[in-house]
């Protein structure tokens, strides 16, 4: 019997102005226009040295841009300008809006610059979104 593995696929990319409510599974290369500190808690002294970080960035493409949850080390990598791939990322709702996030099961990796132009005037975050319970 021969040890062979499947083929990898290729990852599908999307764009920003494709993404929708409750979706996952997302792979965008995206460019950083802004990032803001949101929350800086924890201790880093003691013997567990916690600290939570979280960071809100808006990202985007030509499409449009959309808010990003950076959390702990990712933080770190959203740098203004730099052009990043969000791996295996998932929309979360706040507030009845959209906004971008990697969590454990995907990956933020920082990539060559990109040519691409981000398309500040359509911002996907700004859609108010509601849940309406269809009854049959």
């Amino acid at each position: 019997m021969a040890d062979t593995k499947p083929g990898l696929r290729k990852p599908a990319f999307t764009k920003v102005d494709q993404l929708r409510p409750g979706t996952s599974g997302h792979n965008v290369t995206v460019k950083i226009v802004s990032t803001k500190m949101v929350l800086q808690k924890g201790r880093s002294d003691g013997p567990q040295a916690r600290q939570m970080r979280i960071s809100e960035c808006i990202v985007g493409d030509e499409t449009g841009v959309v808010v990003f949850t950076a959390r702990n080390d990712q933080v770190d990598m959203m740098k203004e300008g730099s052009t990043v791939t969000l791996r295996n990322a998932k929309i979360d709702m706040y507030k009845g809006s959209m906004r971008l996030a990697v969590d454990k099961w995907g990956r933020v990796e920082i990539t060559e610059p990109a040519s691409f132009k981000v398309k500040e005037d359509t911002n996907m975050s700004l859609v108010e979104y509601e849940l309406v319970n269809v009854v049959e």
